[in-house]
């Protein structure tokens, strides 16, 4: 048994539930030690959890990813570090099933972010890696001893899979660099400030609003089940004690049926556990029994000191004064829930392009930012983001569009009514009733070349025209969703066209598409420099600008003046050839909008705005330069 003084502790996803129990625990039991904690406070993490630490001198939040290796870099040298406690992780099976991905970067790619990080610097004493019991695998129903640090991983679920993988990085770089590690395996947890996408607190919150508790399959699944504070003095321990090395299980002997569960919260609520028990379909795969063997870390000298009955009373008391604490959680509260993600526009990943380039504007003018979780159909998840975030502005660039083009809308209608219209008029509602300005990425294409608006006239279209192009299924929907969100005060809408930006080997790009294909039609027609609009985008938020705008560059810029360009300033080689909007109509499953939009509107409240072929130069062809023009 070793004896450990830490200086300097990082502690990783600490305004989540146990590590947050954690660094509560530390600030206050050592105020000689600075607790730096690290969180990019996630759907299930809030700063509130950690209010009892946020005055105490020796404590510092950072908002941050361990997936930023830039970050965890300047910690770890500025804030001296010499100890770690690596909580950060997706936790939830049920969210696991249905978006493994985000699994495998959070919990695989942020642990090894963060062991590269301590390898480089050096300074590390300690690196302890929170592990859970799920990667042992489910224990046999009639076994009597439970699985001990030495038995075989055997994960089940796509959760404990990423787990176990992390804990495979650790052991690497122990043994390969020396990295002085901790692991630790711990039994279910629960307490006070869990997000109720978990168990207990999610009964405990259905009980107090009379409703159904759902148990999937048949409720016979075993569990451990471990109080956050005998949890937190268990870290506090593997800490001080703890061996360079080894794994400890954090477990408990004690375990109980789901079912149980669900009758014992029933009578704390003085309901009948019969009437109020809700079978559901169960889970891909449900694991029937987790079972530890917690023998090594009683013999550093600890143990569980809160009788199941002390803590599910404790955590009962702590959701009855505190009902809002997560504030709306009804998507948790399902049977099924699943981790929200934004469709087609704002993902996560950046694969959503325009909220990608805004993500990388906030970040270059130090502007704070989140991504949206929710689903724009699904109200509840909208209204979750808008408490956990409290943003003063909201960016929409979410919308179906289609993959590789608007053609797929045509066979897809109701996918594109659902995010387009359906999903847009509700992230517009929940906007306005939280008092928020929404910044609406909108379409130009609803507008097609007519005798009042002539090719080649310089006639544009101006904001309060009616749309008057229905060719295609997806110009439908966006204009029927522009005529409905006039009614909302509180959104801007930006008129979007065929979008272009300096990067030439983006697939959206209007520009790296026409290069790409055989044959282009030649017409004149009115564009959006992203490199140059977005930016303006951001000022027009700044200035709580409304009502519909003309999101392009003044003037028209014709196909093949777009390709000239392209030879002129990228490569002398290219040809092309054209052929007619008739030949075109023959390859395609629905008509494209051609127009002339009147930006004048813009050009006024923005003077230095370029017109379409100045900007095309300047912000697009000029960076990209490969000849001498």
């Amino acid at each position: 048994m070793s004896n450990y003084t830490p200086k300097n502790i990082l502690i990783t996803g600490a305004a989540g539930f146990i590590a947050s129990h954690v660094a509560n625990r530390l600030v206050r039991s050592y105020p000689e030690y600075n607790i730096v904690v690290l969180d990019k406070l996630d759907y299930c993490s809030n700063l509130k959890n950690l209010s009892p630490s946020r005055s105490s001198p020796n404590f510092k939040f950072v908002k941050g990813d361990i997936g930023s290796a830039d970050l965890v870099n300047y910690l770890l040298m500025t804030e001296n570090i010499d100890t770690i406690m690596h909580f950060a992780a997706q936790t939830h099976v049920d969210n696991s099933f249905g978006n493994s991905f985000e699994f495998t970067k959070n919990n695989i790619y942020g642990t090894h972010v963060l062991l590269e990080a301590c390898k480089v610097s050096g300074q590390i004493r300690r690196f302890i890696h929170v592990s859970t019991d799920e990667v042992y695998g489910e224990t046999d129903e009639d076994a009597v001893v439970g699985n001990h640090e030495a038995s075989q991983l055997l994960p089940t679920n796509p959760y404990s899979a990423t787990k176990a993988g992390a804990e495979m990085l650790v052991m690497a770089y122990g043994r390969s660099y020396g990295l002085p590690i901790i692991t630790t395996r711990g039994n279910n947890v629960y307490g006070p400030n869990q997000f109720p996408e978990k168990l207990i607190p999610k009964f405990i919150l259905l009980s107090l609003q009379g409703k159904p508790l759902p148990i999937q399959g048949d409720g016979s699944n075993v569990r451990s089940y471990l109080y956050c504070e005998d949890v937190a003095e268990a870290f506090e321990v593997v800490l001080h004690r703890g061996d360079v090395g080894h794994v400890y299980n954090i477990g408990t002997k004690k375990e109980r049926r789901v079912i149980d569960v669900a009758k014992d919260i029933s009578n704390l609520f003085n309901r009948d556990p019969d009437a109020s028990i809700q079978f559901v379909e169960n889970r891909p795969f449900n694991d029937q029994r987790y079972f530890l063997d917690d023998q090594k870390l009683k013999n550093l000298g600890w143990s569980q000191k809160t009788t199941w009955e002390e803590g599910l009373k404790k955590t009962m008391d702590w959701y009855v004064n505190n009902p809002d604490w997560w504030g709306d959680v009804s998507g948790a509260l399902l049977p099924h829930p699943r981790m929200p993600m934004m469709p087609g526009g704002v993902e996560r990943n950046w694969t959503g392009w325009i909220g990608g380039l805004l993500s990388k504007l906030c970040e270059k003018q130090g502007i704070p930012y989140e991504y949206g979780k929710g689903r724009l159909e699904d109200r509840s998840q909208l209204l979750s983001d808008i408490h956990a975030v409290k943003p003063t502005h909201v960016f929409n660039a979410a919308g179906v569009t289609g993959r590789p083009n608007v053609d797929w809308c045509e066979s897809h209608k109701t996918e594109t009514i659902r995010t387009n219209v359906a999903g847009t008029l509700n992230l517009a509602d929940v906007c306005k009733e939280n008092g928020l300005l929404m910044m609406n990425f909108a379409t130009g294409c609803i507008f097609e070349y007519n005798a009042a608006h002539p090719e080649g006239s310089g006639i544009g279209f101006k904001e309060e025209d009616s749309p008057n192009f229905t060719g295609s299924f997806y110009s439908k929907t966006k204009a029927m969703v522009e005529e409905l969100l006039k009614e909302y005060p509180n959104v801007c809408t930006l008129r979007v066209r065929m979008p272009i930006s300096s990067d030439l080997n983006n697939p959206r790009n209007f520009i790296t598409k026409i290069s790409r294909y055989n044959k282009v039609v030649n017409i004149p027609n009115s564009m959006t420099i992203l490199d140059e609009l977005l930016p303006i985008s951001i000022e027009m938020a700044k200035r709580n600008l409304t009502g519909i705008w003309n999101f392009t560059n003044p003037g028209v810029v014709s196909h093949n003046e777009i390709l000239e360009m392209y030879k002129k300033y990228i490569n002398p080689e290219f040809k092309w050839s054209n052929f007619t909007l008739d030949e075109q109509a023959k390859v395609l499953v629905a008509p494209r909008s051609n127009n002339e939009m009147d930006a004048s509107k813009l050009k006024k409240e923005f003077p230095e705005l370029l017109s379409i072929k100045e900007s095309l130069i300047k912000n697009v062809f000029e960076p990209n330069r490969k000849t001498s023009a």
